[in-house]
């Protein structure tokens, strides 16, 4: 793979599924390597969020060079942007970022309400957060729907979350409100529109 090509970051669709299980190799080699706990995906649930049009891609020709999808708890109260891969040939060109912003417009349009949030053990993870406008929060501002947290059971830190009851582990928890967000951007454009009015 030559990192110079041009990648394509789309909306995931059925064409895409046979990527599955290369994304599900990619991020099991991506926990190896970092050394630190990540949840495990099936090919089959990989497969389901593309089916659904909750995963972005990014392709390279025909490879698969980057991947991350979204998912819903709390029947959309909360919205989580997970599974977020770079292949390594691709990394430090600033895709992980564009993929995590493609998610985060994805969550925007689909569920406009929600609070959209993460878990994460890697750095680069917390660094591109931050500069999407995500804040660090308590597990407790986290969503307590237990399909959400099950779904931990795959990482090598479980047992850590398990003593905790659930209030910490070795990951960061982080928040996105989009409301938030939206108002923010309404009252600064109201600002200068009667400024300049």
């Amino acid at each position: 793979m030559d990192p110079k090509s041009n990648v394509r970051i789309l909306l995931a669709d059925i064409q895409h599924v046979v990527y599955a299980e290369k994304i599900c190799t990619l991020i099991e080699e991506a926990a190896k390597l970092r050394g630190t706990g990540i949840a495990k995906r099936t090919p089959e649930y990989i497969t389901s969020k593309i089916k659904e049009g909750k995963a972005i891609v990014a392709i390279d020709g025909e490879e698969i060079v980057g991947f991350c999808y979204i998912e819903t708890w709390e029947h959309g109260k909360y919205v989580a942007n997970s599974g977020l891969i770079v292949h390594p040939d691709y990394r430090n060109q600033k895709l992980a970022f564009r993929i995590k912003q493609q998610a985060l417009q994805l969550s925007g349009s689909m569920y406009p309400d929600a609070k959209v949030f993460g878990i994460t053990t890697s750095n680069a993870v917390l660094n591109i957060n931050f500069k999407l406008g995500y804040r660090p929060v308590t597990f407790s501002e986290l969503t307590t729907d237990p399909e959400f947290w099950k779904g931990c059971q795959g990482c090598v830190n479980y047992d850590i979350l398990q003593r905790t009851q659930q209030k910490m582990c070795l990951c960061t928890g982080m928040i996105y409100e989009q409301k938030v967000k939206k108002q923010t951007l309404t009252g600064l454009f109201s600002k200068v529109w009667n400024k300049n009015a």
